[in-house]
């Protein structure tokens, strides 16, 4: 029977590393194509510039630790299957804290994307820098708009 128990346990410890996995997938885009529900009819400020140069970036997503909470838990609990008595309490606890260390990375690997650093200059002669999804070529000399809304800005074509 405790071996039915057991296998349960690991069945649940990955679902929830499943669910932790498709919840990083539902990171925010910081594409300039994109626009999220709320910023739809609302004005939004244009000003023009003149691309001067673009930089390869990474994009660091945000972390919400389900994928450290998921991996502990499938470790404590492959851990636990380690021995008998105190070696399956040392061992859940290893394997909770290794696992948590491998969810951890799984998420924040699966939250990088790449991204550009545009650096405009502006028609009235200020430099400005920004930093979005790199779904869209940018090369310097480029005539872009600079659309923003809500604190929110993007370079667009």
């Amino acid at each position: 029977m405790k071996n039915g128990i057991q296998s349960w346990k690991a069945i649940g410890a990955i679902g929830l590393i499943t669910l932790g996995a498709l919840t990083g997938c539902a990171s925010q885009s910081t594409s300039g194509s994109v626009y999220r529900e709320g910023e739809a009819r609302r004005a939004q400020y244009i000003e023009q510039g003149v691309v001067e140069s673009v930089r390869t970036v990474t994009i660091q997503g945000d972390t919400n630790n389900v994928g450290t909470a998921a991996g502990a838990i499938v470790g404590g609990v492959a851990g636990s299957n380690v021995g008998g008595g105190k070696g399956s309490t040392i061992g859940a606890v290893l394997g909770a804290l290794a696992g948590g260390v491998a969810g951890q990375a799984i998420e924040k690997n699966a939250s990088t994307r790449q991204g550009l650093e545009i650096t405009v200059k502006m028609d009235n002669g200020s430099l400005r820098a920004y930093v979005q999804d790199a779904d869209e070529a940018f090369r310097p000399g480029d005539r872009v708009r600079i659309i923003t809304s809500g604190g929110t800005s993007r370079v667009s074509h």
